[in-house]
């Protein structure tokens, strides 16, 4: 139950800042006020607005608008712009599906390498194993070592994928073998190029070693569990893929111009690098550490809300009415694991408050975020494990896309100012 005391005691939102989080003018706010959906308080520096109330709120809107035709006005106001025609992961009765192969299911008893490999191919395989060269592994070292000490390891990553492009001379080439054969070593590259945490983990040129463990080494000082592993290896399956995001679109687009797999990586990348994608559960992470440590959810999740200035991280997926699967297989997972106790109640407690406020439920941000806190993992671990396991997903739809007429996805723009 919410402390009453806490909850009074929230920092509340001015209406500029409730302006801003809903994408309104102020006109439009106090219109609202006026006509009874939002509740303001009149102090002497202005009004001020409950920020969980202007979430539920936030939140009902969104709802509103996937349901309503879109305006003819040359723009969409937040629905897509376009849809486009894919072949591997989709959305049916709240689960998601690559190929027709329940997602959750492949996540909760395959390798990684088994499930990517497929992804790319068609072709299972059991035993399929993911390898750099190791010269062009030990010269994106190189470059990577070189950024400023304040550099992350997405940073890391990111500037890996162009150090390995330079080393392969077959880049340019777009035959499926020969792209799928680059993607599979541009992953192992990825999770190579970061510096091994354990003094007692084997080499990063151990390539028999499964990706998720691998990258286990890199991400924390704690020992390897069977269930720590087993849940990584999950979240990497788990988000090979997901519809069109925005990073996937940028990849798409790229590869619509016949850019080469390192480049479709890059365009998915510099997508992917944002609060609202890619980087959703490092703020996540900060808000479930704060709660674990004995903040009050309540005040913990306003604090969030104001310094993100968006929705609740971690809370709320547009493609499903219910939660999230993914989501609700990594929590799982969680909740079989005694070492994750603390984060599990964390979870729990501020789960339950966004839905009770909100109707928000968990998404897989919150997961990743619980995952990595759970594991001793920085705040920015999610976003490595996000972008290791969607490079394939972006390499599949660049499969793809290399296959349709080129520059399909260059629109078409109308002045309008």
């Amino acid at each position: 139950m919410a402390d009453e005391s806490a909850s009074s005691d929230l920092p509340r939102l001015t209406a500029e800042q409730t302006a801003e989080r809903l994408g309104v003018k102020l006109e439009t706010l106090y219109a609202y006020v006026a006509r009874g959906r939002l509740e303001r308080t009149r102090t002497p520096g202005g009004s001020s607005f409950d920020p969980l109330e202007v979430e539920r709120f936030a939140a009902t809107r969104r709802q509103r608008s996937a349901a309503a035709p879109a305006p003819d006005r040359g723009h969409s106001d937040g629905r897509p712009l376009m849809v486009i025609e894919t072949r591997f992961a989709h959305i049916e009765d709240g689960e998601l599906f690559y190929r027709g192969r329940d997602a959750a299911e492949l996540a909760a008893t395959t390798r990684f390498e088994a499930v990517a490999h497929w992804s790319l191919t068609g072709r299972w395989g059991e035993t399929a194993e993911f390898a750099a060269d190791a010269a062009a592994v030990a010269q994106a070292r190189t470059v990577a070592d070189a950024l400023p000490s304040a550099a992350t390891n997405r940073d890391r990553q990111q500037v890996a994928v162009t150090a390995l492009a330079a080393a392969d001379p077959l880049r340019y080439a777009l035959d499926p073998d020969t792209v799928v054969t680059a993607a599979e070593a541009l992953v192992a590259g990825m999770v190579d190029v970061l510096p091994e945490l354990r003094v007692d983990a084997a080499t990063g040129d151990d390539t028999s070693r499964p990706i998720a463990e691998r990258l286990w080494s890199r991400l924390t000082t704690r020992p390897a569990t069977p269930a720590g592993l087993h849940a990584l290896n999950a979240a990497l399956v788990l988000l090979i893929d997901h519809d069109i995001a925005i990073s996937t679109l940028a990849a798409r687009a790229a590869a619509s111009a016949r850019a080469n797999a390192y480049a479709v990586v890059t365009a998915g990348l510099g997508a992917l690098d944002s609060p609202l994608h890619g980087n959703a559960s490092r703020a996540a992470h900060r808000m479930l550490a704060r709660v674990t440590a004995g903040e009050h959810p309540e005040r913990v999740i306003a604090d969030t809300m104001v310094s993100a200035g968006g929705p609740v991280p971690g809370f709320g997926q547009v493609l499903y009415r219910g939660v999230d699967p993914r989501a609700r297989l990594l929590l799982g997972m969680l909740r079989d694991d005694p070492g994750a106790a603390g984060v599990v109640e964390a979870v729990d407690r501020v789960a339950g408050l966004i839905r009770s406020r909100t109707g928000a439920r968990p998404n897989v941000d919150l997961a990743l975020a619980a995952l990595a806190l759970a594991s001793g993992m920085p705040d920015d671990a999610g976003e490595v494990v996000f972008a290791t396991a969607r490079t394939v997903g972006w390499i599949v739809h660049a499969l793809d896309e290399y296959r349709q007429q080129p520059l399909r996805l260059r629109p078409v723009g109308r002045f309008v100012g």
